[in-house]
């Protein structure tokens, strides 16, 4: 148990307006960092735009639908399915002629 717990540390980050004290594993937090930077800059961008128009929520919701649609299109741009089915077929040829 104290084994786990030596791998990760506290870390406050800071979220558009608020502090947010959490415990990352050491070799992810330059990710939870980047995070931080891209959340803060997305909520901001809104709430720039949205400012006497939207409910602070409502902007929040905005900003989660925009990072979830950047990472739906790139888990799929990154689908590797297509290139699993040509690396099959091509072992296959390779095989037969190698026989």
């Amino acid at each position: 148990m104290a084994e786990a717990n030596e791998r990760k540390r506290k870390i406050t980050l800071h979220l558009y307006d608020t502090d947010l004290s959490v415990n990352v594993p050491v070799t992810e937090e330059e990710y939870y960092r980047k995070g931080e930077k891209l959340i803060t800059n997305i909520v901001n961008r809104y709430a720039t735009h949205f400012k006497d128009v939207k409910t602070e929520k409502e902007i929040l919701y905005m900003a989660m639908i925009d990072i979830a649609l950047r990472y739906e299109k790139e888990y799929a741009r990154r689908d590797a399915t297509p290139l699993n089915d040509i690396l099959s077929r091509l072992t296959t040829e390779i095989e037969e002629a190698l026989q």
